[in-house]
């Protein structure tokens, strides 16, 4: 199997097929090993591309809006590259801050206050491969790349 079909990523990941089309469409997130090119074809997700879909979804459940999960998304990406998983995110009523180290806070977005919610990345691909083995029969699955690649 070459990668995940759209609608079988959709469920690995617990978001509509619609949410993945519009995400898709607005450059959000991409599929990167095939994108669709007109009537008939279809999108192919990489394992890392579930894995940024994921850490999406997990932001929006988190009560972050869509127009700052982009930036918070776009932070990620240029700031941490491959290793999104290995950081945390504190969010608090719209705000979201990047912690990488017990003393190292980076704001991303600079309103609201109220309670925190922790968001651990690194859970993210542990739900991410439960969700595989659940939808995805072994003889099907994609292997992910190694944890340092991710």
């Amino acid at each position: 199997m070459d990668g995940y079909s759209g609608k079988r990523a959709a469920e690995i990941v617990g978001i509509t097929y619609r949410q993945l089309d519009y995400w898709a469409r607005t450059d959000l997130i991409r599929p990167s090993l095939a994108e669709a090119a007109g009537s008939g074809s279809r999108r192919s997700y990489s394992y890392r591309d579930l894995l940024e879909l994921k850490v999406v979804k997990n932001l929006l459940d988190a009560g972050i809006r869509l127009e700052q999960v982009r930036e918070v998304f776009e932070y990620l990406q240029d700031n941490l590259g491959e290793n999104v998983s290995t950081a945390n995110l504190v969010v608090s009523n719209g705000r979201a801050v990047l912690v990488r180290s017990g003393e190292e806070i980076i704001d991303l977005l600079q309103n609201g206050q109220g309670v925190l919610n922790v968001l651990p990345l690194s859970g993210v691909k542990d739900e991410l491969d439960a969700a595989i083995v659940e939808f995805v029969p072994a003889s099907q699955r994609v292997a992910p790349m190694n944890a340092e690649a991710i």
